[in-house]
């Protein structure tokens, strides 16, 4: 279908492309609407409706301009990657500058680890524990006295308006 735009370098409309492609490239009349509809869709034709006529169109500058513009875009996208990664090996050339690997630094590193791992045993145990908190039982007595005033409320309403049902 594109051979046919880029042959003729004209505009068509569905019915002449209907006549032409069957004949000169082989595609059958059925598929011609739907291979000239993906075309547009995915931007290598254009389209135009000019009163009741939708007019084709590809002309061989587009495809070229539209690589261009690909390739510009692409280009730019790996000039700003390269600066990134630039960026980020200076910072890690950077970081790497007070970091030695010395015995005090690896003592001071296990230390670190084994404070952090006790640290989280007695999140563990305090868990465990958390039943057993003053403030916790606290909160459930609270709770245990607005459940018991509200079930007297209620059962109270049911006897004194029990001689009315």
């Amino acid at each position: 279908m594109m051979e046919i735009f880029s042959e003729t370098k004209d505009v068509f409309q569905l019915k002449d492309l209907e006549k032409i492609a069957p004949k000169e490239k082989g595609i059958t009349a059925m598929s011609v609407k739907e291979v000239l509809q993906s075309l547009v869709d995915d931007g290598m034709v254009d389209c135009e409706r000019i009163g009741t006529s939708n007019y084709y169109w590809a002309f061989p500058s587009k495809a070229l301009h539209a690589r261009k513009h690909k390739l510009e875009v692409l280009e730019s996208q790996l000039s700003e990657g390269s600066q990134k990664h630039a960026s980020l090996q200076k910072s890690i050339e950077k970081a790497k500058i007070g970091r030695c690997e010395t015995e005090e630094r690896t003592r001071l590193a296990k230390e670190l680890s084994s404070l952090r791992d006790q640290r989280e045993q007695l999140k563990a145990e305090v868990e465990k524990y958390k039943d057993c908190d003053p403030q916790v039982v606290e909160e459930i007595r609270q709770a245990n006295k607005v459940a018991k005033e509200a079930a007297n409320r209620w059962t109270g309403m049911y006897y004194n308006n029990a001689d009315k049902l």
